[in-house]
């Protein structure tokens, strides 16, 4: 499991890598046009491709919907109630609540309990994306104003995957397989610009960032056990929550951090240390579930 482990994360942190040295290589690298072209074109293609091969369904899988939504919301407001010094609370609850349930989680789940799971592993994958494109930027907008976000395309191109995704015909196949495409591009230029950003800006506040994290954490395990207490929680449905409690804070965080102007330094931090401990974290997480769960 170690190994599986680490095939998948260091390859994150290799394209991280890529990115901290190029931008170390430059003279004041601007990723502006580039960011804003990921949140504009990249990230809503992949969420749109997304919800176009993956519906939901609502009427087998409601329990699992709900525990899902339910295991982003708690830890969110259970992180309102802190307030650390030197981080805005909007950063320190965006990064607690929304994880890394693709790039990481996908192929962790799969791997750990089976390609039989891969249903259950997308819906989850495709909740976090539609609350973290929608109450996410609603969480983030503050000065810009709080319905900013919904000048977002990523909202919009949710509301038509969600729309389209039984009625394919309406549109001709090129144009899912053009919004597939430029989805893939998302999740490497998001790890790249992270690089970037921490080649320019202080990879400092580590004790913060840990404090955080290991705070995450406990959020996470306790809004899990809140859920699996009130909900008919199947015990493959509960392995796969437990994972996406315990995975690291999502990359994304940081790239829209950084659209917002919300301390894009600090959630590199806390981004990049969550990452790092998951190495450790997760293999024990995967154990326990498969032993008693």
């Amino acid at each position: 499991m170690l190994l599986t482990l680490l095939n998948i994360v260091l390859p994150v942190f290799a394209v991280v890598a890529v990115g901290y040295i190029f931008g170390r290589r430059q003279h004041n690298p601007d990723m502006g046009f580039v960011n804003l072209a990921n949140v504009a074109v990249f990230c809503p293609a992949l969420v749109f491709s997304a919800l176009i091969s993956h519906p939901l369904s609502l009427s087998h899988s409601w329990p699992l919907i709900l525990a899902g939504v339910l295991c982003i919301l708690l830890p969110g407001l259970m992180l309102a109630l802190f307030h650390f010094r030197g981080i805005e609370r909007r950063t320190q609850v965006l990064a607690g609540m929304f994880r890394n349930t693709g790039n990481i989680g996908i192929p962790l789940m799969v791997l750990a309990y089976g390609e039989d799971q891969l249903g259950a592993i997308i819906i989850l994958f495709v909740l976090s994306n539609l609350l973290h494109f929608s109450l996410g930027l609603f969480i983030l907008s503050r000065e810009a104003g709080r319905w900013q976000w919904l000048k977002n395309p990523i909202v919009w191109a949710a509301v038509a995957g969600i729309l389209l995704a039984d009625h394919q015909s309406l549109l001709p196949a090129f144009v899912y397989t053009s919004a597939d495409l430029l989805g893939q591009m998302a999740v490497p230029l998001m790890l790249f610009a992270l690089g970037v950003r921490l080649s320019v800006g202080e990879v400092g506040n580590l004790g913060l960032a840990f404090k955080l994290n290991l705070l995450y954490l406990l959020a996470g395990a306790g809004s899990l056990a809140l859920v699996a207490w009130w909900l008919p929680l199947t015990a493959d449905w509960l392995k796969l929550l437990a994972l996406s409690v315990m995975l690291p804070p999502a990359v994304l965080n940081y790239l829209l951090c950084e659209q917002y102007r919300c301390q894009p330094d600090k959630m590199a931090s806390i981004v990049l240390l969550g990452n790092v401990m998951s190495v450790a974290i997760i293999p024990v997480v995967v154990y326990l579930t498969l032993t008693y769960l």
